[in-house]
């Protein structure tokens, strides 16, 4: 029995998405997507910081042959970086998708290319990047079979011709709950994590980190809760007293408004700040 599995990266995600996702804290944030139907998509996206006052956007247009399994992407921010991606994927082989892309920052002067590939079978997904001007060459495999998953990553820097870092991970997942074990940074940083699916409504992750450079240990728990199909309402805290509430709405059918906040809990007795921020996306 074989387990579809996502990249390196997707290995305890799960677990990440209950303690990270829809937390817009700090600022507001407009999200707009729309696609035709002759394939093109485009995107757009503002950023306002509450604390600087900053806004920060970029808009980016996608395009797809279907025939030929082509891809362009063009990506334009308001720090004046463009990016550009080509894509080809199910041509060569089953599974096997090839990239490059281009990063221009014409104000500074700054240029790279990369080039990436990726592969991905039921039980089996490995990516490649190779950057062409650092010269480091990115390998991440991971595989999945009867619900173990086994992955691993490397950077490989072939000017010096030395391995800069490797990093490993383990884990069990089921449809209902899933464990990871991280090994990254050279072995130099551990981090387990649970997900629970505890019913239709209730679900429940955790997450502890060690470096050995630290003799403490940093601890995350975290819920989300279905108030019903188009709402949702989540909650974690850590072990150093910052506790982190949202709220997601699903207004109508390609609107979406989540709205969060952070306060360290640990200031009582001083003036406590707590920090603010809603997400709006509109898509068709």
């Amino acid at each position: 029995m074989t387990t579809p599995v996502g990249s390196f990266n997707d290995i305890g995600r799960s677990a990440r998405d209950i303690l990270v996702r829809d937390y817009s804290i700090g600022g507001f944030k407009l999200d707009i997507k729309t696609t035709t139907s002759n394939g093109s998509s485009f995107k757009m996206n503002g950023h306002r910081d509450n604390k600087t006052g900053v806004i920060v956007g970029s808009i980016e247009s996608r395009y797809t042959n279907k025939k030929t399994g082509l891809s362009l992407t063009q990506a334009w921010t308001s720090s004046n970086h463009l990016n550009s991606k080509i894509e080809l994927e199910n041509k060569l082989a089953r599974g096997l998708k090839l990239e490059a892309t281009v990063f221009v920052s014409p104000s500074v002067r700054e240029k790279n290319i990369r080039l990436n590939t990726t592969f991905r079978r039921p039980n089996i997904y490995t990516t490649t990047s190779f950057d062409t001007f650092k010269r480091n060459l990115v390998v991440n495999s991971a595989i999945g079979l009867q619900g173990v998953l086994i992955g691993g990553e490397v950077v490989y820097n072939m000017r010096d011709a030395k391995i800069n870092c490797y990093n490993t991970a383990v884990g069990y997942s089921t449809r209902d709950y899933a464990i990871t074990i991280h090994a990254a940074n050279n072995f130099s940083k551990y981090i387990a994590s649970y997900y629970h699916r505890l019913d239709k409504t209730l679900q429940a992750s955790g997450k502890v980190t060690w470096n050995n450079n630290k003799s403490a240990v940093e601890v995350e728990i975290g819920a989300k809760y279905n108030l019903d199909p188009t709402s949702f309402i989540k909650g974690k805290i850590t072990n150093t007293g910052v506790v982190c509430a949202s709220f997601t709405q699903c207004i109508r059918p390609g609107v979406k408004m989540n709205m969060g906040i952070a306060m360290d809990t640990t200031c009582w007795n001083e003036s406590i700040n707590p920090k603010f921020g809603i997400a709006l996306t509109l898509e068709n």
